[in-house]
């Protein structure tokens, strides 16, 4: 196969530096950003495979002479490779819960750059889902075993689980978002309960998906909780490329 990378952009471009995708005769996955840009390199890529060439270099202006109307410039390298290496490590997401929210939820994080993995107590909730679940009589020690930088959305069918849940994600520092459904009277129920653990509430993000609408149907709070979410990752993201370790 022919992996296809954007190494260097001007101007307005559909696709960052490093974005790439993996050409086969047949076959294609990940992608440069659509459109005709992307048409010119498959079929540039599909010409290697068929000549046998190793490498080639794409230097493609964004404008009418392609029928696209970026406005600025990508340069492409292709690499012929023997396979395309293994998929991304996604920033895990555990959502408590397997209701309607909660299923809800973990069809939408799916969609994106994420791994959300749903949680219950329950084994006839979780029966009802689709992607990656996870059943448990302790939900709490998920929190404590996540791996680094996971993010915790509590969305469960109990009160005084999810203020449980919520206060142990708050002691996770390292978490990017964490959510927790309600309304602003459970809100402020749960600070005070925080507060008598010595704990900061500041980073609880409750009701989720507020800030864009007051819809209460699972697949629109799941579809702003999601905005949410990557808009907080991406903001980390950003923080830690403009301030980064010493080391």
């Amino acid at each position: 196969m022919i992996r296809v990378e954007i190494t260097r952009t001007r101007g307005s471009s559909p696709r960052e530096k490093g974005a790439a995708m993996f050409v086969t005769p047949e076959g294609l996955t990940g992608t440069i950003g659509g459109g005709q840009l992307e048409y010119m390199a498959i079929d540039r890529a599909r010409q290697m495979l068929a000549r046998g060439e190793a490498a080639a270099r794409m230097d493609v202006p964004l404008g009418p002479e392609i029928g696209q109307c970026c406005g600025g410039r990508v340069e492409l390298s292709l690499t012929r490779v023997a396979e395309a290496p293994a998929g991304p490590e996604y920033p895990q997401v555990l959502i408590f819960g397997a209701g309607h929210v909660g299923r809800a939820l973990s069809r939408a994080l799916a969609l994106l750059p994420l791994r959300p993995i749903l949680i219950d107590q329950r084994a006839a909730e979780l029966a009802q889902a689709t992607g990656e679940t996870r059943l448990t009589p302790l939900p709490e020690a998920e929190i404590r075993q996540a791996s680094f930088g996971t993010s915790h959305i509590i969305v469960t069918h109990d009160h005084a689980l999810d203020f449980l849940l919520a206060a142990e994600a708050l002691r996770r520092l390292d978490a990017p978002y964490i959510g927790m459904i309600g309304s602003r009277t459970k809100l402020t129920q749960f600070r005070r309960f925080a507060r008598a653990q010595g704990l900061d509430t500041d980073r609880l993000t409750c009701p989720i998906g507020a800030g864009y609408s007051r819809d209460k149907r699972p697949e629109v709070i799941a579809a702003f909780t999601a905005a949410e979410i990557i808009g907080r990752l991406t903001q980390t993201i950003s923080s830690l490329n403009k301030y980064p370790c010493d080391s």
